[in-house]
């Protein structure tokens, strides 16, 4: 299922989510600057280049891994690997859920209030990885580094379940034949919780490196807990 838009139009601005996708588009373009001015920026733009290249040098240098961070080093790149991404289509699927389901979280919590929650989610997302990876049978897990706005971007979808519920998601729908149908968002995000939620345990009993299932999973968690403490709010102003 890929989200093509919500059906739930916002009363402000979203200026800070705006701004956190052009920031992180930016900032994609930046890393991989070298590879466009050496004709090689085909290959590094969708991951698949043979040589290495300056994204991943950037991300070796504020990608964060999980056995310094858990040592209390390299610190800086639980804020840093928020705003990297492995290749166009890990930024172009987190961008368009983060355009898709920000703007409504951002207008329920308020610009600043909304910026501090989306990076505290990516922290929280961080700190649910690395006690994952920790609990893994695959030791190597602690020493990749981990990239992508995906565990703060799923606090927002957290936030947006509680806020949410009934706002309907227009979904392109794969199967066999393709259907574009409005989704509830309460089923629509359901259903992509549970997929985390099963190979997120999966990947602990497995060597299952790739995708950080229990980011997700724990950014998640703080948007619901942050969503219903902004709904409570928003009835108490109503009522």
């Amino acid at each position: 299922m890929i989200p093509l838009r919500d059906m739930n139009r916002s009363q402000t601005v979203p200026h800070i989510t705006r701004i956190l996708i052009i920031v992180n588009i930016i900032v994609f373009f930046a890393t991989l600057l070298p590879e466009f001015f050496g004709r090689n920026w085909l290959p590094a733009l969708f991951g698949v280049s043979a040589t290495p290249t300056s994204l991943d040098d950037a991300v070796l240098n504020y990608g964060m891994i999980p056995y310094y961070v858990a040592r209390g080093q390299r610190l800086y790149t639980l804020f840093t690997s928020m705003f990297l991404h492995a290749d166009i289509l890990h930024i172009g699927g987190n961008m368009l859920f983060l355009y898709i389901f920000g703007d409504n979280v951002e207008d329920t919590f308020g610009h600043g209030r909304y910026l501090v929650f989306y990076l505290l989610s990516g922290i929280a997302a961080s700190m649910a990885h690395i006690m994952a990876v920790f609990n893994s049978i695959d030791m190597r897990a602690r020493f990749v580094p981990a990239i992508g706005a995906s565990g703060a971007i799923s606090g927002v979808l957290g936030a947006y379940l509680v806020l949410y519920p009934r706002a309907r998601i227009l979904t392109l729908v794969l199967l066999g034949w393709i259907f574009i149908v409005p989704i509830p968002a309460v089923i629509f995000l359901g259903i992509w919780f549970v997929y985390q939620f099963l190979y997120g345990f999966l990947a602990l009993e497995t060597a299952l490196i790739g995708i950080a299932y229990w980011a997700h999973i724990g950014g998640f968690a703080v948007g619901l807990f942050f969503g219903a403490i902004g709904r409570g709010r928003r009835r108490q102003r109503v009522f």
